[in-house]
């Protein structure tokens, strides 16, 4: 049997995100726009240079029992709960390679394309924005799309940190850029809500650590951690016929899932996600 360190005992030397994901590009066609636009005022953007779809943000991947195919969807066009991120992750690297800025309006999805742009409305108060999509995420069920701090700030989101949205697939993203606001509520306009807002439950993650590979010996092991290109701890099983690699633990699952597809693109392919205490 495995057991996991203690993190109070032993000192861990913790992943940084930052130093794991390479940048995987190949070239592709323009997609369309797609979806309805409902006599919506505001123009689709009209991407003259569009980027490349980063190949390794493209593949089949899994993550707490679920499995994710991402694909071209241009009938895209979906109401949901969006959620924000930014401090944690301020500056490291996106599933695309991309650095992640805060500030700017950018989002994580599970499938969509990456990069691409979408047009995300908040249903409450109307504000509508266009973001470039360059992240994967959120692992939360009951959330369809990770906003940006800018982004979140834009629709009128941060505060309340959950929100009922619609998002809209609109095609390729720009080799820079994307994002702009659309649409603000006017000033002193009161809200169109339907009904009052349902209570957002806190989610409390239980930690999670990133298993890299397995070896027979520990110098196998240890030579492996080398090429991880993170700090990495090597452990033996109880009776100390294995040896494991592993990284973490992280609280927040959607970091650990970013640091497992980055160790996937290392090499790791059999790089997986297991509860810890």
């Amino acid at each position: 049997m495995w057991t996991l360190p203690s993190v109070c005992a032993r000192p861990l030397r913790v992943v940084g995100v930052a130093a794991l994901i390479s940048l995987l590009a190949a070239c592709a066609s323009v997609g369309g726009a797609g979806g309805p636009n409902r006599g919506r005022a505001p123009a689709a953007p009209v991407v003259t240079d569009p980027a490349p779809i980063v190949s390794g943000t493209m593949r089949r991947y899994q993550i707490r029992g679920r499995w994710y195919q991402p694909a071209e969807q241009p009938d895209y066009d979906v109401v949901g709960l969006a959620s924000w991120y930014g401090d944690q992750f301020h500056g490291r690297p996106t599933a695309t390679g991309e650095r992640f800025d805060m500030h700017a309006l950018t989002a994580a999805h599970k499938t969509l394309p990456l990069p691409g742009l979408v047009e995300v409305t908040n249903l409450a108060n109307g504000r509508t924005v266009i973001l470039r999509v360059n992240d994967r995420g959120p692992f939360v069920e009951d959330r369809i799309i990770d906003l940006s701090r800018g982004a979140a700030d834009a629709l009128d989101l941060r505060t309340r940190g959950v929100g009922e949205v619609r998002v809209r697939y609109l095609g390729r993203a720009p080799r820079l850029g994307g994002g702009q606001v659309l649409q603000r509520a006017a000033v002193g306009e009161a809200a169109p809500v339907a009904s009052a807002p349902l209570p957002i439950p806190a989610i409390a993650s239980p930690p999670v650590w990133l298993q890299v590979a397995a070896f027979a010996t520990r110098a196998e092991a240890e030579a492996a951690a080398s090429r991880v290109g993170a700090p990495a701890l090597v452990q033996a099983a109880s009776n100390q016929r294995s040896y494991r690699i592993l990284l973490g633990p992280w609280t927040d699952p959607n970091a650990a899932e970013r640091a497992r597809l980055a160790v996937a693109e290392r090499g790791f392919g059999q790089a997986a996600l297991i509860p810890g205490g």
